[in-house]
């Protein structure tokens, strides 16, 4: 008759346990992974598969009992760490997102907008082209492969139970910053050239009164608005590969700064 002790019991909770804990946080926390349309099921049994397949290979466990407050501490550390690297992931995103919403207001399409269920609020359709685009392009680049590899060589470079430096929690909101440089990047050629065409306009409004803004401006910029969308996407790949790659190498650095000063 096979006998299981406790000591044995808890070896392998506290082996499955903390690493899901920092999984399953950047699970929920990424775009990708933790998209309202996903059934909960399905992502906690993803991030179990993740877990039992990583377990033999994870550094030796600290020696503190799960229900104690320095298993609650390890914990908390854990879904700290998991959630930073998700945020990351979301900003990624987030700055093609707002490039659309930037495009679309210079377009005059404002107003196209609808209830997005992973938001929760009413996003711009162009705004949600873009995202669907950079998404099918970060699959198609194998970025969410490269994600999950950071993920698990993050308890290698940064082991659980060896603390947190609360200090790199800063580099991270300083990097909110790449939501409006790069999207502002992407977004200016198309603004540019459409704020050229409404001065344009404005100044031939005022010159020849009879032809009305609201009549020739809105279909004017919406048709340089396409063809410039059509000319930016050819370019699209190259912008977002770069996008990917700040993004994935400032997770890389993120892990980094984290790690506890000696």
């Amino acid at each position: 008759m096979v006998e299981i002790t406790f000591d044995q019991l808890h070896g392998w909770l506290v082996a499955f346990l903390w690493p899901f804990m920092r999984l399953s946080a950047f699970v929920m926390a990424s775009p990708l992974w933790g998209h309202s349309s996903a059934p909960r099921q399905v992502k906690i049994g993803l991030t179990a598969l993740i877990c039992v397949a990583i377990t033999p290979t994870l550094p030796p466990m600290p020696e503190a009992p799960i229900m104690s407050w320095a298993g609650l501490g390890i914990m908390v550390e854990q879904v700290m760490i998991g959630a930073a690297m998700g945020v990351v992931m979301h900003v990624i995103f987030a700055t093609v997102q707002a490039a659309g919403d930037f495009i679309a207001l210079q377009m005059g399409l404002g107003f196209a907008t609808f209830f997005s269920p992973d938001t929760g609020t009413n996003t711009m359709i162009l705004a949600r082209v873009f995202y669907m685009i950079t998404l099918l392009m970060f699959l198609a680049m194998n970025g969410h492969l490269v994600a999950l590899e950071i993920l698990v060589n993050s308890f290698t470079s940064l082991p659980i139970g060896s603390g947190v430096n609360l200090n790199a929690f800063e580099l991270l909101a300083r990097f909110g910053n790449t939501v409006f440089v790069l999207g502002l990047k992407l977004a200016l050629p198309v603004v540019s050239a459409l704020l050229i065409i409404n001065l344009s306009l404005g100044i031939l409004n005022r010159s020849a009164p009879q032809l009305t803004v609201f009549s020739i401006g809105f279909p004017m910029s919406l048709t340089a608005g396409v063809f410039l969308l059509m000319v930016l996407m050819t370019d699209l790949d190259r912008y977002l590969e770069q996008l990917f790659a700040i993004g994935l190498g400032f997770m890389r650095n993120l892990l980094t700064a984290m790690a506890p000063l000696v």
